[in-house]
Formats: structure tokens, sequence, C-alpha cells
């Protein structure tokens, strides 16, 4: 079963086989765990974590499609979606901002689990930080807050004491700026 791909071992998983899972789980646990460590910042919280993604994988109705992009990728957006509510709820406990603010794009986890991955992942890394010179370092802080810290549009509003409505439009021309670097830098 260990010659399967990905989406193979996902067809398998969704049948309730537990060899899939559990080759899955050793091909992207490390990854998994990296991407909450650096996020969290909590070793205990970041196993949680891995756990909770794979339970999701075990639980899910919806399943992973290759069409739309890399294993990987969709498994990582899991994990993120994850750790996000698990930000939620430290600050529903602990009633306000958590005041970690992430070292640019450190959040992104640099454990990769083959040479291809990590040579991806830190060409990812050196396109988005060169991009990230365009933006100011309030646009940098809201991206940071809104992806990795996971706080929502209207925490943001409250947080800056600005209108909603501008919190948004801040964010989308910040993103703006990164996507058009971005796109220039993948042509060049």
């Amino acid at each position: 079963m260990h010659h399967l791909s990905d989406y193979e071992l996902m067809l398998l998983v969704k049948q309730k086989e537990q060899e899939a899972l559990s080759i899955l789980y050793d091909r992207y646990a490390a990854l998994v765990y990296s991407f909450a460590c650096k996020a969290l910042r909590d070793e205990q919280a970041a196993r949680e974590i891995v756990q909770s993604v794979y339970v999701r994988l075990w639980t899910t109705d919806s399943g992973y499609d290759p069409a739309k992009g890399r294993f990987t990728s969709w498994l990582i957006t899991i994990t993120r979606n994850l750790t996000t509510d698990w930000l939620r709820q430290q600050r529903r406990r602990t009633g306000g901002l958590i005041d970690v603010l992430p070292e640019e794009l450190e959040s992104i986890p640099d454990q990769a689990v083959s040479p291809e991955a990590h040579a991806e992942r830190e060409s990812l890394q050196t396109q988005i930080r060169s991009a990230y010179r365009f933006l100011s370092k309030q646009q940098i802080e809201l991206l940071e807050h809104f992806y990795w810290q996971g706080y929502s549009l209207r925490e943001l509003s409250e947080h800056y004491r600005e209108p909603l409505g501008t919190v948004k439009n801040r964010l989308h021309q910040a993103l703006k700026i990164l996507r058009r670097h971005l796109l220039a830098e993948g042509e060049g």
C-alpha cells in the first residue's frame, strides 16, 4: 500500500481503511506538526492539532481533489483551519488578543517531507518575503493577524478601532499588492 499516491490513499481512507490513514500519517505528520508548532508556538497544542487533522481526514465527508491542487496544500489548509480555531478558542478563554506576532513568514514550516517539497517551500518563502517589501508594516501586521493568527475581520476592526469596511479594504489592497508582485516574480 506504500506505493499508492496520496489521492489513492485518501480514497481508501474514505472506505475506512486504517492502514491508508497510517501511511498518510507517516508521510505527513511531521509537516503538519511543524506547521502547527510554528503557528502556535506550543508543542502540546501542535500535537493536538496533528491528532485533530488526522481525525478530520478519517471522519470528513469531503475529500481531496487532485484537480484543485497538491495534497500537501490541502492538508496544510486543514491544519491552518484547525490551528485558527484553536487560536480563537484561546482568545475566548483569555479574553483578548494574543500578544505574539510571528516574524514575517516564520509561521510557514521549514521542515519538508522530501527535498523537492523543501525546495518548493523555500522558493515560496523567498518569493513572499520579496513581495513583502512592497507592503507597509501595518499591511504585514494585518495579513499576519488575519491569516496566521486567525482573527476575524470584525475582531480586527475592533482592535484597530477602524470601520469594518476600512479593514476589509486594507486587507484587499495588501493582497492585491502581494498578488501583483508574486505574479511578476513568477514571470521573471
